[in-house]
């Protein structure tokens, strides 16, 4: 479980940074059925393995900081037999889990309660906060307009497009990247999802940056979702992800070289609202 866990990450195959958190803390469960002849060697199976899963993304902060929260727990327990090393581990990656969870959906309800009715949005990629907060929105009455950008060149747009065009009282359309411009003539505001703010910037699937640069030349206002985990103070570099060409070009590229960061970085002096479990404010 742990190495299947660690290639769908490292593949990008859960496209949701807090769902990858999730994941990779239930992966540690695996350790729980395994015989160990010491606690010393156990916890050096528990880092060694959770050390695997963060190497499989540095750039997600929320996977980081919570493979090392539990790591850490049970350390500072100092558990004193295997049994309860394991145990600890268990109420740790519960803990933790929870924590992703609520976070989230606390996360999304304040979003939503800031969505007007007849709002024109425009989001990018892929984020489950914003397809829980523009859900949430329309369920409680809101009539929304939402263009998504299909997020080349894994079109994870398409996948929001798809869940947005199954819920009532929400007019969905996909646009290709470079229209983003063209369409936020008519944009009331921008609503992302994020991979993690360190310090004074967002990190988060690359188109990102020329969407909030064009929403500020056009007085559109960007807000960011997400949990309060995914913003890092210090202490967490971030370590771009660049794909391979396949992803861009099936055939093997001749005479030139393809460039396919999976993120970018955007000042956030170009977002006007931050929203966390803890409510919005200015980033």
């Amino acid at each position: 479980m742990i190495d299947e866990t660690a290639e769908e990450i490292r593949s990008m195959q859960t496209h949701s940074s807090s769902v990858v958190a999730a994941n990779a803390s239930h992966a540690l469960e695996e350790l729980l059925g395994r015989e160990y002849p010491s606690v010393e060697e156990y916890l050096r199976e528990l880092e060694h393995n959770s050390s695997a899963l963060r190497r499989a993304n540095p750039s997600h902060a929320s996977l980081i900081t919570t493979q090392r929260e539990i790591v850490e727990t049970v350390r500072e327990a100092d558990p004193k037999s295997i049994e309860a090393a394991k145990a600890r581990t268990e109420g740790a990656i519960e803990e933790v889990v929870s924590t992703i969870e609520t976070a989230k959906h606390r996360a999304a309800e304040n979003a939503a309660d800031r969505i007007e009715d007849g709002s024109t949005i425009l989001t990018h990629d892929y984020s489950s906060t914003v397809l829980e907060a523009l859900e949430a929105a329309a369920r409680d009455g809101a009539h929304l307009e939402v263009f998504i950008t299909e997020a080349r060149p894994r079109h994870l747009g398409r996948k929001t497009a798809r869940v947005l065009g199954e819920i009532d009282r929400i007019e969905t359309t996909l646009i290709i990247d470079s229209a983003a411009g063209h369409y936020l003539e008519t944009i009331d505001s921008v609503l992302i999802g994020m991979d993690c703010i360190v310090d004074d910037m967002l990190y988060n699937r690359v188109g990102t940056y020329p969407i909030a640069a064009t929403a500020a030349d056009r007085d559109v206002p960007v807000t960011v979702t997400g949990s309060s985990a995914k913003v890092v103070d210090g202490g967490f570099r971030f370590e771009n992800d660049f794909r391979p060409a396949s992803e861009v070009i099936r055939e093997p590229p001749e005479g030139f070289v393809v460039g396919n960061p999976a993120y970018d970085a955007t000042p956030t002096r170009l977002i006007e609202t931050l929203v966390t479990e803890t409510g919005a404010k200015s980033p």
